[in-house]
């Protein structure tokens, strides 16, 4: 799907850009390969380890619609993945989030239609499901953007998806390696905002094939959900330090006790397969013969239950102590 081709991943330096450039050159034979982000020393450092020849590094911030644009001649898939994505420093901060995660976001849309960029995905996080904090607000006008760019492009223009999920194993500034920080200077009694909060897990592996794959399933519109573990803060916390010793500290600004990834309002429009959700567009669409029901690689779906809810709370599935200590060992 990608040999030949060229790819540009906003926000390219962060964890996920530098996994899922990793993948590509390991699978595919990409013509290019743009990292596009506005820290010149993380694209310095990125490029001592990804120095292939079709790599290109794109010095620009989301916020430069001209910049944008200029990066995305000749591209054949975007993958936008820059945001502003700390819940404190967003609720401190709101209209450079703002600025970023909207402004940014539209910015994308208008260069991709501009630049006759075939296929789109946006990374979305559970956060923007019922959000309670401007980072998840943000993220969920990103979202509405990105569906609803689909009729701006038109029947035969680009075709832009969504792909939500939960908290990444080992990310930059995430909880495992801020709890490995800790532990590691000596301390014994771990902090927790709440004893009860619960979390989707999902591995920067798992993020990028979904990403992958989704590419090849995308008609336009959708908002991909893989089906995924939770897990319990307080399980994760005996996983790194081997025993159920912690300080609750209480919530932080905007934070949640639990995760939802497809809120029960938008079950009537959603959709199950195998591994994972759609949740399909609300709004009338480019092409009213589109059929969520199934993808383009032919899998098939089913309408969830009116009453459904993807929660982290009530996930059939939780990850064991054990189960998560082999996941931590992972991002070592």
């Amino acid at each position: 799907m990608f040999d030949g081709k060229t790819i540009l991943i906003t926000g390219g330096t962060g964890s996920f850009g530098q996994k899922f450039i990793g993948r590509i050159l390991k699978d595919y034979n990409p013509k290019k390969l743009i990292v596009y982000s506005r820290d010149e020393l993380k694209q310095f450092d990125m490029q001592q380890r990804f120095n292939a020849t079709c790599m290109r590094y794109f010095l620009g911030d989301v916020r430069d619609k001209y910049r944008l644009k200029t990066a995305m001649s000749g591209v054949d898939f975007v993958v936008h993945a820059a945001a502003l994505k700390q819940v404190p420093a967003a609720e401190y901060n709101p209209m450079e989030c703002i600025k970023t995660n909207i402004m940014g976001a539209q910015n994308v849309i208008e260069a991709c239609i501009e630049s006759n960029v075939p296929k789109v995905i946006a990374l979305s996080t559970d956060k923007a499901a019922n959000p309670v904090n401007l980072y998840g607000a943000t993220k969920l006008a990103s979202d509405k953007l990105f569906v609803a760019a689909n009729n701006i492009a038109g029947a035969g223009g680009t075709r832009f998806a969504v792909v939500r999920y939960g908290n990444v194993v080992g990310s930059r500034g995430s909880v495992v390696p801020f709890f490995r920080d800790l532990l590691a200077k000596g301390d014994t009694c771990l902090p927790v905002t709440h004893e009860e909060m619960t979390r989707f897990w999902i591995t920067l592996e798992q993020g990028v094939e979904f990403v992958i794959k989704n590419f090849q399933r995308m008609q336009g519109g959708e908002i991909f959900v893989p089906k995924i573990p939770s897990v319990q803060i307080i399980d994760l916390v005996e996983s790194m330090s081997g025993k159920r010793e912690y300080k609750t500290i209480g919530i932080r600004p905007g934070e949640k006790i639990h995760e939802i990834m497809v809120p029960q309002e938008v079950a009537h429009h959603s959709y199950e397969f195998d591994d994972h959700f759609v949740i399909a567009p609300a709004i009338l669409f480019f092409d009213k013969n589109v059929s969520y029901s199934s993808n383009k690689l032919g899998e098939q779906g089913r309408k969830v239950d009116e009453k459904f809810e993807y929660h982290s709370g009530t996930n059939p599935h939780f990850l064991s102590v054990d189960e998560l200590k082999q996941l931590n060992d992972l991002t070592l």
